[in-house]
């Protein structure tokens, strides 16, 4: 019986404390050590021995009590026992950190053993337990780089410190570096042979972990034999390693012998695992139930051990224990929250519970951890099938390219799957394809390729080719191998529906044939089958194609609605009452469509055609609208229940009520490829009508005529023409009619209708108070036709057949025939009015036109004046420039000092030679005046007055009669300027304001000629003598010429 003495102060007495029986309340012994002052290793010896007994409370109490403030100070000489107790506390946190699952509590006591450690550390910063501790504190918090720095520092002082040594091998361990373990542990045990059995297993795990399992045998071998405290884990990990070599008989031996020799909690739950899992692999669920359940009452909490609650989910799972099975696998979720394979089993679980958007939420999340995961992509695609159909094709299309990348093989229910979710989208090619894919080679690609033709029919035995199967024997007596594995039907069936849908029908009908060739028990062919033949209205084939599936299965529900439905066809209301009665009881009720059939039964018993019985009629709609509103109550998206139920309040008249119900079927009838509803769209136009709302009526029926019937519906465009007509737009109620006659050439009850039309056109359009001549002349025309018409239906002979009364006919005629002679009256008066006005029309127009055409005559003799203007004006201007070259090449090539000489002394000398110079200027003008045009003449005028602007030409023009001196000086200052012209020196632009000098001066002479001529002829003669000497150049002519002349070139140039 191991005991500790604690001194009493003052005495030489002892206070005995048995170990074994220490107190409850620690607060007890912490009096007695407090009162006596015991050491502190007495403190720490307690609070092990409570650590051991388990007692974790009073063990933590005894240590936070050895190192509070108080005993600091009290024992501050003490170094080694207060450093113990610190780093003690420091373990104790770390270990509840490691254990911990909740993240916050998880940081707390990793605080708390920082904490801890740093006062030890103050103590003494050189202390190696302390670094140790804080090395393994470091590896639990998965430092593992500054654990191996914490452990590197004892061993740089102390190489051959155990504790670090084992630290640093956990840290390689942890690293992966199993071979620096090795070495690690190798060195420990060489140091310290008489390590425990940990090191001993550490060996193990390395050499297990480097795939010597030889070696890690004989090491697990070895630690049973040295009979060490520890070896059932020893014990364990051979069974680990027995399990998986199949040696189960081991495995029971080895955990018979490691139960006998320990009582180590989690070392049992160990062995009882390992004893279970062995039972589990050999489908022994009870005792590996037993056995895993042993395993987890020895474990106080799952992060200690979490594999046998796996193991225990999975068993209780397979043995149909739901909810116990939910419970474990919620445990090791908490330990393990990104384990893959418990999200997707917790995923299964709640779909098997009914709680579908738990498991939509395990599944994402798996997929989320693991995105390689090609199960949990294929197990969410399967969930998302009923609610997403996007999703689940996103899904599963992940999840087949998974498979492919991995180089697995693609199961044939994810190809059809994939085929299914592209149909519904309407992706018939990618649909085709997938199929094709899921199906592979066989006897049915000859018939969806064309290679195989179905021999021909005779046209008396068309009426059952859907149930000839005299293709495939002929087939088989040719050699063909005619072979359909049991994992193809599916897919096979529904490619035969997707050519069915893409009116592919008689590949479809060989397809669903074949099926029955090799499975003659696959009901849903031969209801195909039935479909098909209904659709080509041969009902009597599709009831004997439903009744060969009902000999398969007699209490078919879809056999049994669908014979039902025909016998409607066939107007047999008893027998189709009795069969959905049927089909009703063998669902037990519990299948809405038939229970919404018998809705439709009622509902069309309630409007039948024969005299109806107003209570009878109520009780029938109420009956119907009983039957929908429980479909609606068990599947509250049924679309076709609400729409019986909207028709049932429409016939009440609350007409609200309807369209708000027809509304929202439409919306969701309109997302599903699958789902074509065109009766939603005819209610609610019917509706629409009812309440006086025509345009939205007219927009409903025609949209749905497009939309369903690509515009080929009769009676649609019966009710379109009925709502055109009740608007008073009469000539598009009589488009749709004639549309509808069209399609239906044989109802009279149309042409009845158009003829009424064309009668209320009529009458309204006279009714009017004016009337154009086109109006009243379709008036007659309608009319005209509208008796036409009514005789027509008048001479029928079958007038009763179709409700027609011959009186009423007749009155029609008489009717529409006194309008016609109306409406010839008013279209004489109409045609005279129009005469008239058309006669004032055409006087205005002939004045608009003669006033349109004198506009465009003034414009065009405008346009030709300006154009000659123009024409003059540029001839006119290049004249002057050719003449103003001529007078430079003149000036050029004569010797201007020489010239201006001699006509100075020759007018000096000679005054006779003034009148031949004269002559000669005035011949001059004379040849130059048939080159000038009138608008030359007042092109000059313009320019002259230009030239006015300048003060020294407007002197000259006004002053006219000025001495014969000034012009003298005029004529000398340009003298003076021809040796530089005569030198080449002048410029151009000089030479230029000369010339034109010259010619306003001209100009100016001869008008004040013109001007003085009659009064002062004698004062003349000089100033057109000057003039011709300044236009002389030089040359001389023979032959008269007189005054006369000069004054007429004079006048003429000007």
């Amino acid at each position: 019986m191991a005991c500790v003495y604690i001194p009493v102060q003052n005495s030489e007495e002892e206070v005995m404390v048995v170990l074994d029986q220490l107190p409850k309340e620690a607060t007890d012994i912490i009096d007695i050590l407090k009162a006596e002052q015991a050491s502190l290793d007495l403190w720490l010896i307690i609070a092990r021995e409570y650590f051991k007994q388990g007692k974790l409370d009073q063990f933590r109490q005894i240590l936070e009590e050895g190192s509070g403030a108080e005993i600091d100070e009290y024992y501050s000489d003490v170094r080694y026992e207060r450093i113990a107790i610190l780093n003690a506390l420091g373990a104790y946190y770390t270990y509840l950190g490691k254990i911990e699952t909740k993240q916050r509590e998880k940081e707390e006591h990793f605080i708390l053993a920082t904490q801890f450690y740093n006062k030890a550390s103050r103590i003494d910063i050189h202390e190696a337990s302390t670094w140790v501790g804080k090395g393994q504190l470091l590896l639990a918090k998965g430092e593992v780089d500054q654990a191996f720095s914490a452990f590197k520092i004892v061993l740089d002082g102390d190489r051959d410190n155990v504790p670090a040594l084992l630290g640093q091998a956990c840290v390689e361990f942890n690293r992966g570096h199993y071979s620096d373990s090795l070495e690690l542990y190798k060195r420990a045990l060489q140091i310290h042979p008489d390590c425990p059995a940990a090191v001993g297993l550490g060996i193990g795990l390395c050499c297990y972990k480097m795939g010597q399992f030889d070696k890690a045998r004989q090491v697990f071998e070895r630690v049973l034999q040295a009979n060490y405290p520890y070896c059932a884990m020893a014990s364990n990990y051979l069974e680990n390693h027995f399990f998986y070599t199949g040696q189960h008989f081991l495995v029971e031996q080895l955990t018979e012998t490691a139960l006998a020799v320990t009582n180590h909690g989690p070392t049992k739950s160990h062995s009882y695992y390992n004893l279970a899992r062995s039972y589990h692999s050999k489908g022994d669920y009870d005792k590996a139930g037993v056995y895993y359940m042993a395993s987890v009452k020895e474990i106080s909490k799952p992060h200690e051990f979490v594999s046998p609650y796996y193991g225990l989910g999975q068993v209780q799972l397979k043995m149909g224990y739901l909810r116990s099975s939910l419970s474990n696998f919620e445990k090791v979720l908490e330990v393990y929250p990104d384990n893959s394979d418990t999200l997707k089993v917790l995923g299964h679980i709640y779909v098997q519970l009914g709680q579908t958007e738990k498991a939509l939420e395990f599944m994402r999340k798996a997929t989320k951890v693991d995105p390689n995961d090609s199960q949990a992509f294929l197990d969410l695609g399967e969930l998302l099938i009923s609610s997403d159909a996007g999703a689940a094709l996103d899904c599963l299309k992940t999840a087949h390219n998974l498979l492919k990348k991995e180089g697995q093989e693609v199961p044939i229910e994810v190809l059809n799957n994939l085929g299914v979710l592209h149909f519904e989208r309407g992706e018939f090619e990618l649909a085709q394809q997938t199929f094709r894919d899921a199906l592979g080679d066989g006897i049915w690609l000859a018939f969806i390729d064309g290679k195989e033709n179905p021999p021909s029919i005779d046209a008396n035995a068309t009426i059952s080719q859907y149930k000839d199967m005299g293709i495939f024997h002929h087939l088989e007596k040719e050699g063909h191998l005619v072979e359909l594995p049991w994992d193809k039907v599916t897919a096979l069936f529904n490619l035969a529906r997707l050519l069915e849908q893409l009116h592919i029908t008689e590949t479809a009908s060989i397809l669903y044939r074949l099926i029955l060739f090799k499975y003659p028990d696959y009901v849903d062919a031969y209801l195909r089958l039935a479909a098909l033949a209904k659709a080509r209205n041969n009902f009597q084939l599709s009831i004997e194609l439903v009744n060969d599936a009902l000999k398969v299965n007699n209490k078919c529900p879809n056999a049994l609605l669908m014979l039902g439905d025909l016998e409607l066809k066939n107007d047999d209301w008893v027998k189709a009452k009795e069969t959905l009665r049927a089909a009703s009881e063998a669902t037990e009720g519990k299948d809405s469509y038939a229970t919404l059939s018998l809705g439709n039964w009622n509902y069309f018993a309630a409007i039948r055609n024969e005299k109806r019985n107003p209570k009878l009629e109520a009780t029938h709609l109420e009956k119907s609208k009983e039957l929908y509103t429980k479909v609606l109550s068990q599947h509250s998206a049924n679309l076709y229940a609400a729409n019986g139920a909207g028709v049932v309040f429409a016939e009440k008249g609350h007409f609200d009520v309807s369209k708000d119900i027809f509304t929202q079927v439409q919306e969701a009838a309109s997302g599903n490829i699958f789902v074509q509803m065109p009766d939603v769209w005819i209610n609610l136009a019917h509706v629409y009508f009812a309440q006086g709302n025509f345009a939205l009526a007219v927009k409903m029926y025609q949209n749905c005529l497009r939309k369903f019937f690509n515009n080929t519906d009769s009676q649609i465009l019966l009710y379109l023409a009925r709502t055109h007509y009740e608007a008073e737009q009469w000539q598009d109620c009589k488009k749709s009619l004639l549309r509808a006659i069209h399609l239906a050439p044989s109802n009279y009850t149309l042409r009845f209708d158009a003829g009424v039309v064309m009668q209320k056109f009529s009458a309204s359009t006279l009714q009017k108070p004016k009337k154009s001549v086109d109006e009243v002349r379709s008036t007659v025309s309608e009319l005209e036709n509208a008796v036409r018409l009514f005789r027509q239906l008048s001479a029928a002979s079958s007038l009763h057949i179709h409700g027609f009364d011959e009186k009423k006919i007749d009155t029609h005629v008489e009717y529409c025939s006194h309008l016609l002679d109306a409406a010839r009256v008013h279209f004489k008066a109409a045609e005279h009015e129009e005469q008239k006005i058309k006669h004032k029309q055409e006087v205005a127009r002939q004045l608009a036109l003669a006033e349109e055409a004198r506009r465009k005559a003034e414009e065009q003799r405008k346009f030709q004046l300006e154009r000659r203007m123009q024409e003059d004006e540029l001839k006119r201007v290049r004249q002057q420039e050719e003449q103003f070259e001529r007078i430079k090449e003149q000036w050029k090539s004569s010797t201007p000092g020489s010239k201006r000489r001699e006509r100075s002394e020759m007018d000096d000398e000679e005054g006779g030679h003034g009148e031949k110079r004269r002559r000669k200027g005035g011949k001059r003008r004379k040849k130059d005046k048939h080159s000038r045009s009138r608008y030359e003449t007042e092109g000059a005028e313009a320019e002259m007055m230009d030239d006015q602007e300048e003060p020294e030409y407007e002197d000259a023009n006004m002053n006219y009669r000025e001495p014969m001196g000034q012009m003298n000086e005029q004529d000398e200052e340009e003298n003076v300027q021809d040796p530089l012209a005569a030198a080449g020196l002048e410029d151009s632009d000089a030479e230029e304001e000369a010339a034109l000098s010259t010619a306003r001066r001209r100009r100016a002479f001869s008008e004040s000629d013109d001007d003085e001529q009659p009064e002062h002829q004698p004062e003349s003669s000089p100033v057109r003598e000057n003039s011709a000497e300044l236009q002389s150049d030089g040359e001389g002519r023979e032959g008269g010429g007189d005054k006369l002349d000069g004054d007429a070139a004079l006048d003429d140039e000007d």
